[in-house]
């Protein structure tokens, strides 16, 4: 039986509750990243959905206060890069107060054909094409129709879950 109550007509009681609820939502950690104006950007993010196979495209949303948040809006296309569990250190790295080439300062960084930077061991890379966008509240939604994807073996994605660090490791079939 649940503890806690939410007054449902209280959007701050409301925001609260999500939040805390979303604690216990554990999720793949990805770093979305970008090339606009000659400058590479680069973020952590979780908030990374598939959206359709047909065609195939992912859904990323970022916060309008990141410095994600101006290239894409201006259609920059984005790769979003699924970390191993070995890639904390990134993660923490692209989510902290640097910004643009000093989030590339740790990890093997390479640019693809299409001009993308990628983690060249990420557990996936999703190169995408910006198709579409939306602001929503705080943040911004963007639609990529994927282009191109690479991915590696084995599967042991670094997850985040109730402000900390984990892995999930896939056993073998």
């Amino acid at each position: 039986m649940p503890t806690d109550v939410t007054v449902a007509h209280d959007p701050a009681l409301v925001a609260a509750a999500l939040r805390k609820g979303l604690r216990s939502l554990a999720k793949a950690v990805v770093v979305i990243t970008c090339r606009h104006s000659g400058q590479r950007h680069a973020m952590t993010a979780t908030a990374v959905s598939e959206l359709s196979m047909d065609p195939p495209s992912m859904l990323i949303c970022v916060n309008k206060t990141a410095s994600l948040f101006a290239p894409l809006s201006q259609g920059a296309d984005f790769c979003i890069n699924i970390l191993a569990a070995h890639h904390a250190g990134i993660s923490t790295l692209c989510a902290g107060r640097e910004k643009g080439e000093a989030r590339f300062a740790v990890g093997d960084w390479r640019q693809s054909a299409l001009g993308h930077a990628y983690l060249a061991d990420a557990q996936a890379s999703f190169f995408c094409r910006n198709v579409s966008n939306m602001t929503y509240g705080t943040h911004g939604v963007f639609i990529g129709e994927v282009l191109e994807v690479l991915d590696t073996t084995p599967i042991n994605p670094l997850v985040y879950m109730d402000g900390r660090y984990g892995s999930f490791v896939v056993a073998p079939t």
